[in-house]
């Protein structure tokens, strides 16, 4: 998840090449289509299509998706695109995708989640963690999210711009890559948050009341 402003705006993988030729930056289409199509719905339907190809994490994903969930997430600064996400070489957790997740990248300069859990499923057991619930926020900056779905009770967002590319963005923290279609905004706030994420990244995190457990349920 994690870029400052001083870093390329680019949101890249260092195995891809500069012009984004990659052999595992580069998302076909036939490769999407086989992954569950180009269609990704993002609050209000938001359909990602990526022209050149969409990079996300910066590093190599475990392939073991976690939740996430919040009663409110505020942030200033937001934007989302389309992304793939790459499993470690024979990652036992690769099954039939190949080793690559296609993701819906959601970044955000400045973030408040308000009662944050968040929990990973490991052998029939939940390692759980939970921050934010006794009145003081969790607080990211420069965070990014990469996702197989995303819900909420509501979404409200300011000045949006929906249909951009999102390599021409410059109200997130990081740029999708050329040829993308996004959306970006002012603000944006979702109340009863919840992600299926494979990957976060974050410039700065803060985890107030901080609780880590292993659990019988996850979030």
């Amino acid at each position: 998840m994690a870029m400052s402003e001083d870093t390329p705006d680019q949101h890249t993988n260092p195995a891809t090449t500069e012009d984004g030729s990659g052999r595992r930056g580069r998302v076909r289409y036939r490769r999407a289509a086989m992954m569950g199509g180009p269609a990704l719905a993002i609050a209000a339907t938001l359909v990602v299509l990526t022209a050149q190809g969409a990079l996300a994490a910066q590093f190599a994903i475990s392939g073991m998706p976690f939740t996430v969930a919040a009663d409110s997430m505020e942030g200033t600064g937001f934007g989302q695109f389309g992304g793939l996400d790459n499993m470690a070489e024979g990652s036992p957790n690769a099954g039939d995708t190949g080793g690559q997740v296609l993701v819906i990248v959601t970044a955000i300069r400045e973030a408040k989640l308000t009662n944050l859990c968040q929990s990973v499923e490991l052998g029939g057991t939940y390692l759980r963690i939970t921050a934010g619930g006794k009145g003081t926020p969790v607080k990211a900056s420069g965070l990014t999210t990469d996702s197989t779905e995303i819900s909420g009770k509501v979404a409200d967002f300011d000045d949006i711009e929906i249909g951009g590319d999102a390599s021409t963005f410059d109200k997130p923290p990081v740029k999708g890559p050329l040829g993308s279609f996004g959306q970006q905004a002012d603000t944006v706030t979702i109340k009863d948050l919840r992600q299926t994420n494979y990957a976060t990244t974050a410039v700065r995190f803060t985890l107030p009341d901080l609780h880590m457990s292993f659990s019988s349920k996850g979030c």
